[in-house]
């Protein structure tokens, strides 16, 4: 295992591969040392540069702050000596860098040709097993889902699937449960006391829920009285198929448990009847997202689902990026990969759109990195997201989305959501993903309402934390090349779609959280 990494030629700092102690020397490049100053912890920067107060610090190829002194060749650059240097709105002019040129995937600074123009390499025929369904969409889980409209019901809902799962459990060896997986209810404290915006944006995330093709069978459970209510809700259901969804008000019913399990049972007879079948991969859409991440993230786990991003845009499929707010700082490089200027222009919206966000609730925009964050070695809003925008690889951005839409075009898309990680996954769910991809140096244990691989960017939290982590990316800075883990990440990313099950979804866990942004009653 290498000691540092020097991840541009540009660069004036190295990142530790590991803690590199007082007196190490560092030999940055043929000829030239640098002994460390002070203990440098893993995942964060040392200067391999004498750099002046005020000066740039270079990481990814790109500035990440100033420094606030003077600071010298050897000495830890981190948030006691570095500062953002980001403003406010800012002016942007289209400069695409397509044709793509040939480099690297992102790390570089160049924007490298997506894996589709590889010369030799054939694309286009990988498959998984799926469930198509009468709509034309294809599912990757053949489940039962009960979305409460209000959070009035959440009980209820949760009441109704663990009594539908023990009685599905004992049918497993009989055709009565046939190719069912999980009842699963999706309880939120939304769907009434709200107001405007805020009360669409609930609303469209519930019908995008319903409309969620990993859900063979629906039950919308209402309470009757709320603001989101059953009748106001079916409007942004749209058409839907009757044996498919069904609906039950709580307030109509004797016995809203017992009537629920009378129509559970008619979803899991036509959920049944769903088998798994050779589908293409560009059928498939994964979100990406990462969280609790490190100073390895941008050099391990993030390029990599990078790399797999590329991968499935060759196949045909369809990524999508999100967290906005963690574009802060990196956003010209995503613009500037638009397919065309008028969604250059729309990046520049999600972009100013966001940060005009913070400023109506009178916050800071570049309130980033969070502790753990910096903990792991980030230091600024920019460092943050060079490494976050890893993730998109290098295929040009060929969709914008808003929060509540779904994916309308095949390639890599960009949807406006905030960070946190529930809501954002949340988001890519509604927005149609199939799969959530979430990398993190840091460990959690949270779910989605899909599945939701956990890809840790270092091997200490995987070996420390299995029962929480999907895939180890920490490899990449020990003995693995990354065009080698790429091709495995693929095959996983297909496995899982086929039915192979991630950790969180062993555990049983199953989360889902709306974005609160207005006035509650």
């Amino acid at each position: 295992m290498q000691d540092f990494i020097k991840i541009n030629d540009n660069d004036n700092v190295v990142v530790a591969l590991r803690t590199i102690q007082a007196g190490d020397q560092v030999q940055v490049s043929a000829g030239e040392k640098v002994a460390a100053l002070e203990e440098i912890p893993q995942g964060h920067k040392m200067a391999i540069r004498d750099i002046p107060a005020g000066g740039e610090v270079i990481k990814y190829g790109y500035r990440i702050g100033n420094v606030k002194e003077d600071v010298r060749a050897g000495a830890w650059i981190h948030t006691h000596n570095l500062k953002t240097a980001l403003g406010d709105l800012l002016e942007y002019v289209y400069e695409p860098v397509f044709p793509l040129r040939e480099g690297g995937a992102g790390i570089s600074g160049e924007c490298a040709p997506a894996a589709g123009n590889t010369p030799g390499r054939e694309y286009g025929a990988a498959t998984f097993m799926g469930f198509p369904r009468p709509d034309g969409q294809v599912g990757v889980r053949n489940e039962i889902w009960i979305i409460p409209t209000v959070g009035c019901v959440n009980n209820v809902a949760a009441a109704i699937a663990k009594q539908a799962n023990d009685k599905l459990a004992s049918q497993a060896d009989t055709a009565d449960r046939g190719s069912v997986g999980e009842v699963i209810a999706f309880p939120h404290p939304y769907g009434c006391s709200q107001m405007g915006e805020d009360q669409e944006h609930t609303r469209q995330i519930l019908a995008d829920l319903v409309k969620h093709p990993n859900a063979g069978g629906v039950l919308v459970l209402g309470l009757g009285c709320e603001n989101s209510n059953i009748e106001v809700l079916k409007p942004y259901i749209g058409r839907y198929d009757e044996k498919r969804v069904k609906f039950l008000v709580s307030q109509e019913c004797q016995d809203e448990v017992a009537e629920a399990m009378g129509l559970i049972d008619e979803l899991v007879e036509y959920t049944s009847s769903f088998r798994r079948e050779p589908v293409s991969a560009d059928r498939l859409v994964i979100g990406m997202k990462c969280g609790g991440s490190d100073g390895l993230s941008g050099i391990t786990a993030n390029p990599l689902v990078g790399r797999f991003s590329d991968r499935l845009i060759a196949e045909g499929g369809t990524t999508v990026l999100t967290e906005v707010p963690e574009m802060f700082g990196a956003e010209t490089i995503l613009m500037n990969r638009c397919a065309n200027e008028e969604l250059f222009h729309q990046t520049v919206a999600l972009i100013n759109d966001f940060k005009q966000y913070f400023k109506s609730h009178n916050q800071t925009i570049y309130e980033n990195p969070s502790p753990g964050n910096k903990k792991g070695g980030i230091s600024t809003l920019e460092d943050k997201s060079l490494g976050c925008t890893q993730k998109s690889g290098s295929a040009p951005v060929k969709g914008v989305i808003q929060y509540g839409e779904r994916v309308r075009n095949s390639g890599l898309n960009l949807l406006s959501a905030p960070g946190n990680d529930l809501v954002a996954a949340t988001a890519l769910a509604a927005a149609g993903a199939h799969i959530v991809l979430f990398t993190t140096g840091r460990g959690t244990p949270f779910a989605s309402p899909v599945p939701t691989v956990k890809i840790s960017t270092n091997s200490a939290l995987a070996g420390k934390k299995s029962n929480w982590i999907d895939y180890n990316a920490g490899v990449l800075v020990e003995d693995k090349e990354m065009e080698e883990e790429a091709g495995k990440l693929f095959d996983y990313v297909l496995e899982v779609a086929s039915g192979r099950k991630v950790r969180s979804e062993e555990a049983g866990y199953h989360d889902m959280a709306i974005f609160k942004q207005g006035v509650t009653l």
